[in-house]
Order: structure tokens, then C-alpha cells, then sequence
């Protein structure tokens, strides 16, 4: 006896359903694996001299499927740009600084900030490329800016309970206490090779990079430590 109306149109749901969530797993995987790909790409060689169609060949895509994601070259870098930001955000709100004492929570943020770049090696050539073209694709995402202000009030919140209980000193501007903790990291790395070479000495070793850590902790925890 043939199926019922009802029935044929359930057992098409049925087999409908599951064939959308494997379409939808393999656009989201096409999808990443375009983000890894151009931003090897874009860290290579910035976005003038980044090519979309090397972007699809390493990507196993093509050129048509990354203009349908992303629209443009351009956006193609924005969302790059917005991914490897939010990954950073992301890392640094799993350290869960609130639950530390307000010295401890500096410490791991600043240890934090100097391990991030060795462990991904292409956000120093990006942030350098974006630097270079002043920020104007940075610009763009209200998402990245809503991003960095959170960030700054957590520090803010956190230098605020140092300064209460007697441990930081007090009236210290958690912006430019980030921007501390940043640039003496991010100088480190992306200065190494001119460095190395102006001192005759390998600065990108295990252990001089160890010894820079070290440092840079001592630097930051000795400012804002209350003597």
C-alpha cells in the first residue's frame, strides 16, 4: 500500500534534515580552511601582494567559492584580520584573571602576551602589514573595537582590586599598562632578526627567548607592584 501524503513529506524531512547539516559542515570547513590559508598568504605577503587564486589553490577551493564567502580580496583580509584577533581575545579570556589575585592576574596576562606570538607565527607579519597600511582595515570592525574595550575594563577592574587591597600601587592607567605589556613583546619578535644581527647574537634561541620572558615579567610586575 503507498505511503500516505503525510508520511512521504516526514520521511523526506527525515532524509532532508540530515543531508542540510553535512551541507552545512562542509561550507563551514571550505570556509576555514580559506581563512588558513589566506592568512598564511596575507602573513607572507601582505595584502597587496597576496593572491586569491594561491589562497584557493592551498585552500582546495576556488576562486569562485572564496568571492561567494567573503565578497573580496579585501573582506577576504578583514575577516582574516577579525579571526586571528578574536582567537587572541578568546585565549586571553579562558585565563580567567578574575579569579586571581591582582598581582598573579598581571603576571599571567603579561607571560600570556609574551608566549602568544611564538606560538602563532603569523600574527606579528599581519599586525605588521596592518600597520603599514594605518590601520584602515582594522577601522572597518566594530566587533574587534567592542573587543578591545572589553578588554581594558577587566584590567581596569583588575588594577582597581590591587590598588583596594594594597598589593598594586594606585592610578595606574590600564590602557597604557596594556600597551606596555604589548609592545615589549611584540618589538621582541618582530625585531628579532634585525636584532640578532646588529648584536651579533641569536635572539630567537629557546633560551634567550626564556631570559626575554623573564624580563619582560620583571619589567611589568615591578612597575605596578606597591613597595
Amino acid at each position: 500500500m503507498p505511503a500516505s501524503p503525510p508520511a512521504r513529506k516526514a520521511a523526506r524531512a527525515s532524509t532532508a534534515a540530515p543531508q542540510r547539516e553535512a551541507a552545512t559542515r562542509d561550507a563551514d570547513k571550505t570556509r576555514l580552511n580559506i581563512l588558513e590559508a589566506a592568512e598564511a598568504e596575507f602573513a607572507a605577503k601582505g595584502l597587496a601582494g597576496a593572491r586569491v587564486d594561491v589562497v584557493a589553490e592551498e585552500a582546495g577551493a576556488n576562486k569562485r567559492m572564496i568571492y561567494y564567502y567573503f565578497g573580496s580580496k579585501e573582506d577576504l583580509y578583514l575577516a582574516v584580520l577579525e579571526r586571528v584577533y578574536t582567537d587572541m581575545r578568546v585565549a586571553e579570556a579562558e585565563l580567567a584573571l578574575e579569579a586571581m589575585a591582582p598581582l598573579a592576574a598581571i603576571t599571567c596576562l603579561t607571560e600570556f602576551k609574551f608566549d602568544y606570538p611564538a606560538q602563532h607565527p603569523h600574527l606579528i607579519p599581519l599586525l605588521n602589514s596592518e600597520n603599514m597600511l594605518g590601520g584602515e582595515y582594522l577601522r572597518r570592525s566594530l566587533r574587534l573595537r567592542e573587543m578591545q574595550i572589553s578588554l581594558i575594563a577587566r584590567l581596569e577592574a583588575i588594577l582597581a582590586r590591587g590598588a583596594a587591597d594594597g598589593t598594586l600601587r594606585p592610578g595606574i592607567d590600564p590602557l597604557h599598562l596594556y600597551l606596555t605589556i604589548s609592545a615589549i613583546s611584540y618589538f621582541y619578535f618582530s625585531n628579532n632578526p634585525t636584532l640578532s644581527t646588529a648584536f651579533g647574537r641569536d635572539l630567537a634561541t629557546a633560551d634567550e627567548r626564556a631570559t626575554r620572558r623573564r624580563h619582560v615579567v620583571d619589567v611589568v610586575t615591578r612597575y605596578i607592584e606597591r613597595l
